[in-house]
């Protein structure tokens, strides 16, 4: 049975909206306090692993946000992104949470997220993590696999399966797989589908196995053809089409192919399904998933009814779940949403990673009722629209996997516009504008000025699956503007994307120094008075020092950083980043510039 765990203090946690200053003293507590405390250093190491109910993050597409988060730990920090999107099927089926494949079959070899990801983009706007392990001599996944309600692989019965059912509910269980076919004779066990067969074993391969079943001497096949879909459940009838012997059969697209590899089940399947017999095979999975759109194999659980599940007694070695790795799951909230969380790990000074454990707290701290993880390690990747969102631990990058667990949004999508502040530099005087829409839609785009008056771009115009770009605009007013886009899609579904940059000219002729030693001095052009606030941050985004505002009147000024953290102690050379942020008259803007830093 589950063990669970319940919580209580908050963590030190810095989000990207709120990051504090630290030095390389936050990276840990000394060793010699936390052996003197015994039983109190472990109370604080379970607290200080459960991350807080998160906050609002930076919003990727209609519906989803992404957060990076910073933890403090005794073991280092640790650098965790979280996805949050809607529920599954919300909005008429606008969003979908997809398992997807690699290559598209079961045997069709390993990609990278990323590549994934670009793979689907004319289909859908997609964001995601990987997905479950793979099996590492045939590259087919280790776990259950379900797409569109159809059994692509049976699940692996000491572990947990994820699966997202028709009401968009997220089921974490151990699920169990039993097959059988019958022809002439008595019913007799399948015992898996789209795997190579080890000895004594019947296995149904359809089409996402791939083009041709696994060459194995001896084994019988019998083709079925027409084949229905393969639903869990559900008397799946057909005719033997053909018989073969020793695999490499090609599965026919709307067929199947049962393969027997051993004498006395070839010889059954012999015996009992020569070619024109009807053949009726049935799958099911127990506990029943029938109605279950989208699944694969996890593990190990890791929330339960809300509270963090310590031991889930799950086929996992002890350290796959006690080392402090990089790691990823996915949960749902009590309101429906769901929660895809990669750590980063195995990488010192960076992110050290989490126990299985440990995300099992983070998760419950934002707020997940049911969770469970995915696969671990050097595969844990978190991507957008095909780029890349942390930063895995392999020496070489992203590694490819063999699946991704995506959500797919089925709506207009308009990229941030590329500019977030026009100046009036010259780099940074005109916008180029954009939207993609999947499905035949009827689009109205426009642009809204600071004094709210709308500006048509497209007006109720019918497009086909695509993008759109615009770059041709005149920006005679300061201030935030709108990009606009709403569409209504050939189902009737509405989605609309709201993309604000702004237009000010208050500061331009960024200039910080190429190499500063010692201090830094940030020069810039005012066109009228401001107050000016300089923030340091390290290139990865991580806040080192603010500096208090200053009011500045029109003309050439400068700010200058003293070399310093918030703490008083002098920070280490390496490159920054001189972010500035500007309040006029004509509102708030920030703008930043890269820079370089020795220390004197």
């Amino acid at each position: 049975m589950d063990k669970v765990c319940a919580l209580a203090p908050r963590p030190r946690i810095v989000r990207e909206s709120e990051r504090a200053s630290f030095s390389r003293m936050s990276f840990g507590y000394p060793r010699r306090r936390v052996m003197r405390r015994g039983v109190a250093a472990i109370c604080l190491l379970i607290s200080v692993f459960a991350a807080p109910a998160h906050a609002q993050g930076t919003q990727l597409m209609p519906g989803v946000t992404y957060e990076r988060a910073v933890q403090f730990t005794p073991h280092g920090a640790v650098v965790l992104h979280v996805l949050t999107v809607p529920r599954p099927g919300d909005q008429k089926g606008l969003y979908q949470l997809a398992p997807v494949l690699a290559r598209g079959t079961v045997v069709g070899g390993r990609q990278r997220v990323t590549q994934i990801e670009k793979d689907l983009s004319a289909a859908a706007t997609v964001v995601g993590i990987n997905g479950d392990f793979s099996n590492a001599q045939t590259g087919e996944p280790a776990g259950v696999f379900m797409q569109n309600g159809l059994l692509l692989h049976p699940p692996v019965g000491s572990r947990s399966s994820i699966g997202v059912d028709t009401n968009g509910t997220l089921h974490v269980d151990r699920v169990k797989f039993f097959g059988t076919w019958r022809g002439t004779g008595q019913r007799r066990p399948v015992n898996g589908v789209n795997e190579v067969p080890r000895a004594g074993q019947v296995i149904l391969f359809t089409p996402a196995f791939g083009p041709r079943t696994p060459a194995v001497p001896g084994a019988a096949e019998i083709v079925l053809k027409p084949f229905p879909a393969a639903l869990p459940e559900t008397d799946l009838a057909a005719t033997v089409a053909a018989v073969a012997v020793g695999g490499g059969t090609a599965i026919p697209p709307d067929g199947a192919v049962i393969m027997a590899d051993g004498a006395t089940v070839a010889a059954a399947l012999q015996a009992e399904a020569p070619a024109g017999t009807p053949v009726t095979t049935r799958l099911v999975l127990q506990p029943s998933w029938g109605g279950m759109l989208s699944a694969l194999g996890g593990g190990p659980a890791l929330v339960r009814a809300g509270k963090p599940v310590f031991r889930s007694a799950e086929d996992f070695t002890n350290d796959q779940v006690s080392r402090r790795d990089p790691r990823a799951g996915i949960g749902q909230l009590a309101d429906g949403r769901l929660i895809l969380v990669a750590v980063d790990g195995g990488q010192p000074g960076y992110s050290a990673g989490l126990t299985s454990f440990e995300l099992a707290q983070a998760l419950t701290r934002l707020g997940a009722v049911t969770a469970s993880a995915v696969e671990s390690g050097g595969a844990v990747t978190v991507a957008f629209d095909g780029q890349l969102l942390n930063r895995p631990s392999d020496a070489a990058g992203e590694r490819p996997v063999k699946e991704a667990l995506l959500v797919e949004y089925f709506g207009v999508y308009a990229a941030p516009p590329p500019l977030p502040l026009l100046n009036g530099d010259p780099d940074k005087t005109t916008e180029p504008l954009s939207y993609k829409i999947v499905r035949p839609s009827k689009v109205t785009a426009v642009l809204v000025a600071p004094n709210g008056v709308a500006r048509p771009v497209d007006d109720g115009v019918q497009h086909e699956p695509g993008s759109y770009s615009f770059t041709s605009f005149t920006f005679d007013e300061e201030g935030t503007w709108h990009w606009k886009v709403t569409a209504t899609d050939d189902l009737g579904r509405v989605s609309a994307i709201d993309r604000p940059f702004r237009y000010d000219t208050t500061l331009h002729a960024l200039a910080p120094p190429p190499s500063a030693v010692g201090s830094a001095s940030i020069r810039f052009v005012l066109s009228r008075a401001a107050s000016v606030r300089l923030r340091i941050e390290t290139r990865s985004g991580v806040v080192v020092r603010t500096l208090s505002p200053v009011a500045l009147q029109p003309g050439a000024r400068s700010v200058v950083w003293d070399g310093r953290l918030a703490q008083g102690t002098r920070a280490f050379g390496g490159a920054y980043v001189a972010h500035l942020f500007v309040t006029s008259d004509v509102g708030t803007s920030d703008i930043a510039v890269p820079f370089g830093f020795r220390r004197s």
